[in-house]
C-alpha cells in the first residue's frame, strides 16, 4: 500500500490498535485492499444493464405466465382527455358538473374515467411482478451462492471463528466475489431508487441500502469479511421468500400461495433477522471480538450499522406482525405492508372504488324501497279505483 493510500486509509480506524497496513501486505495477494472496492461501480453499471434487458424480455411473459394483467384504459374521450392533460387529474365538482354537460356522461361516468385515467400513469402490474422476480432471482442464486461457499467453513458454525487471528485472516477467492456481487447489486438498487416503483417504506429502504453499502465496504476494508458473509446470507434468506411471494401476489389464482409464502416469510424473517441476528451476529461482534483485540474507532462504527441494520428489521417485524393479525382475524391478505403497500394516490382510488361500491349498494336499496313503494301505490290505486266502481254500482241499484 502506497503512501497515499496510508493517507487515505488511516489505520488508528479501520485497524485494531497494534496492527499496521504493512502487517496485512505480509497476508500477500490473499488480502482485502481498498481499491478493490473500486469494482463495485462496474459491477453496479452491469447489473443495470441487465436488468434493463431483463424487465424489456423475460419479465412480461413471466408476468403473463403468472397471469398478471394491466389495468385496462378507460374509454376514449378527447374532451376529459384535454382536461386531465391540461388542468387536472383530480377535477373538483365544478368541475365535473362542466364536464358531464360536454360529453353527456353521469358524474359516476366522470369520476370512474378519471380514476382508471389516473391508474395508467402509476406502475403497472407487470412491471411491479417485474421488479420483484428480478430481486428474487438475484436473492436465490447470492443466497444458494453464499450457503455454498460458507457452509463448510469453521466460523458458519462457531463464530468465535471469525476472530481467529484477525485481522490477519486470508481472503478466499469466493468470498472476495460474494462480497463485490453483493455490493454491486446494492449500488445497483441506490442507482435506480429514483426511477423504481416507490413504496410506503420508501425512506427505510433507501435506509437500508446505504447502511449495506457502507457495511460492505467498511467490512471489506478492515477484514470484518467473516463475519460480513453471514450477515449478508441471514439477510437474503427472508428476502427470497418475500420477492417470490410478491411475484405471485401480482398474479390471478395464487392467493392461498401468497398467504402460505407468508406464513413462511414471517417465520424466517423472526428468526434470523430478530433472533440469530442480534443473539449470534451482533452478539460476536460487540463482545466476542473483544476477546480478540481492543475496541477502536472502525469497531465502533461497524456495529453502529449492524444496530441500524437491526432497528429497521424491528420496523418491518412491526408491519410483518400486523399483517398477520389481519391473516387470522380476516384469513387472507390484502397487501403487503413490509414494502409493496401502494402509494398514497393509490389507496385514494381504492377508497373510490370502496365509495362506489356503497353507492352502488345505497342505488340498489333505494331503487328497491322506490320500486316497492311504487307496487304499493299502484296496488293502492286499483283497490281504490275498484272501491269507487263498486259503490257507483250500488248506487246505479
Amino acid at each position: 500500500m502506497g503512501m497515499s493510500e496510508v493517507d487515505l486509509w488511516p489505520q488508528w480506524f479501520w485497524l485494531p490498535p497494534g496492527v499496521s497496513w504493512e502487517d496485512l501486505e505480509q497476508l500477500g495477494a490473499d488480502q482485502p485492499r481498498p481499491r478493490d472496492l473500486l469494482l463495485a461501480l462496474p459491477l453496479a453499471l452491469a447489473f443495470i444493464t441487465l436488468r434493463c434487458a431483463y424487465e424489456r424480455v423475460v419479465a412480461p411473459p413471466l408476468a403473463r405466465y403468472l397471469g398478471v394483467r394491466n389495468r385496462p384504459p378507460p374509454p376514449p374521450s378527447p374532451t376529459l382527455e384535454i382536461f386531465y392533460t391540461q388542468h387536472s387529474s383530480q377535477p373538483s365538482q365544478s368541475d365535473i358538473i362542466t364536464l358531464m354537460s360536454q360529453c353527456d356522461k353521469t358524474q359516476r361516468q366522470v369520476d370512474t374515467w378519471f380514476r382508471h385515467r389516473r391508474n395508467q400513469d402509476r406502475p403497472s402490474p407487470v412491471r411491479k411482478c417485474g421488479e420483484a422476480s428480478w430481486r428474487f432471482l438475484f436473492y436465490i442464486s447470492a443466497f444458494l451462492s453464499g450457503l455454498a461457499v460458507l457452509i463448510d467453513r469453521p466460523w458458519f458454525w462457531d463464530q468465535r471463528e471469525c476472530w481467529k487471528g484477525y485481522p490477519l485472516q486470508h481472503l478466499e477467492r469466493a468470498h472476495y466475489w460474494y462480497y463485490q456481487l453483493e455490493l454491486g447489486f446494492y449500488l445497483s438498487l441506490l442507482l435506480r431508487v429514483s426511477v423504481d416503483v416507490k413504496r410506503k417504506d420508501f425512506k427505510e429502504q433507501v435506509l437500508h441500502h446505504l447502511a449495506t453499502s457502507f457495511l460492505l465496504g467498511f467490512s471489506y476494508v478492515s477484514n470484518y469479511i467473516r463475519v460480513g458473509t453471514l450477515v449478508l446470507l441471514l439477510h437474503d434468506a427472508s428476502d427470497v421468500v418475500l420477492e417470490f411471494a410478491k411475484m405471485l401476489h401480482y398474479g390471478t389464482g395464487w392467493r392461498r400461495v401468497c398467504d402460505g409464502l407468508f406464513i413462511i416469510f414471517a417465520v424466517t424473517f423472526i428468526l434470523t433477522r430478530l433472533l440469530v441476528f442480534p443473539l449470534w451476529i451482533i452478539h460476536t461482534t460487540l463482545v466476542v471480538s473483544m476477546q480478540q483485540f481492543q475496541p477502536f474507532a472502525g469497531y465502533y462504527f461497524f456495529n453502529a450499522l449492524l444496530l441500524v441494520l437491526l432497528g429497521l428489521n424491528m420496523f418491518w417485524a412491526a408491519l410483518i406482525l400486523r399483517m398477520a393479525h389481519r391473516l387470522l382475524l380476516q384469513g387472507e391478505l390484502d397487501k403487503d405492508e413490509r414494502s409493496d403497500e401502494e402509494s398514497e394516490e393509490e389507496r385514494d382510488d381504492n377508497r373510490d372504488e370502496d365509495e362506489e361500491g356503497r353507492w352502488d349498494r345505497r342505488t340498489g336499496a333505494l331503487n328497491s324501497k322506490l320500486a316497492q313503494l311504487t307496487n304499493s301505490c299502484v296496488l293502492n290505486n286499483i283497490a281504490n279505483h275498484r272501491a269507487s266502481a263498486a259503490c257507483t254500482m250500488r248506487k246505479t241499484r
